[in-house]
């Protein structure tokens, strides 16, 4: 597995071995000790798959605060994404920035990211199937939110939505503002 490390401490992308030959491909999708000697020591309780008809579909910024904080693993199993996050972890170097990685089916890269951030897609082809584990259960009385085009983060989705309006849940439509945010989140070096 190829270990890209990022400006925002702690994120990662990844990239598995693939062996492909006539028949198709294989990968390692996960394997708990290969990521707790990179540094990764998580333990995933729970598996998710979404899947996105159109292109323009706009999720996020999720996240989940503590004491059911998540960590996650994401990663595109058809079709193709935007892959968007934003560091809310106050004392950090890159508190209130966003980083982006294009994940797909065709590239398989993952990202790998730690509890403190913003997460958020847009669908940048149809029929867009997208996974991911946490290691926390999702909890409705602990989610939250921000808005995916608010300008104190400075995320430009407009060459991912290709010209589109994005398609938004009513949840989405009415997230608040960094500007406002009390980060229950911290840094740790």
């Amino acid at each position: 597995m190829q270990v890209h490390e990022t400006e925002f401490p702690g994120l990662f992308v990844l990239v598995p071995k693939v062996f492909q030959d006539e028949r198709g491909f294989f990968l390692e999708s996960y394997n708990a000790e290969h990521f707790r000697e990179i540094g990764i020591d998580c333990g995933f309780v729970q598996d998710n798959h979404a899947y996105s008809r159109d292109v323009g579909v706009l999720r996020g910024f999720h996240f989940q605060v503590p004491p059911v904080a998540q960590a996650k693993l994401v990663w595109v199993t058809r079709g193709a994404v935007l892959d968007v996050v934003v560091d809310l972890r106050r004392g950090s170097p890159t508190y209130g920035q966003a980083e982006h990685v294009i994940l797909s089916a065709a590239n398989f890269k993952r990202m790998f990211i730690p509890k403190g951030f913003g997460h958020a897609y847009v669908t940048i082809m149809p029929d867009t199937e997208f996974q991911y584990k946490v290691d926390a259960p999702y909890s409705p009385g602990h989610e939250g939110g921000l808005a995916w085009d608010d300008p104190d983060i400075g995320m430009d989705w407009r060459p991912a939505l290709q010209g589109r309006e994005p398609i938004l849940s009513e949840k989405d439509r009415r997230q608040p503002r960094l500007a406002g945010f009390e980060s229950p989140f911290t840094f740790e070096d």
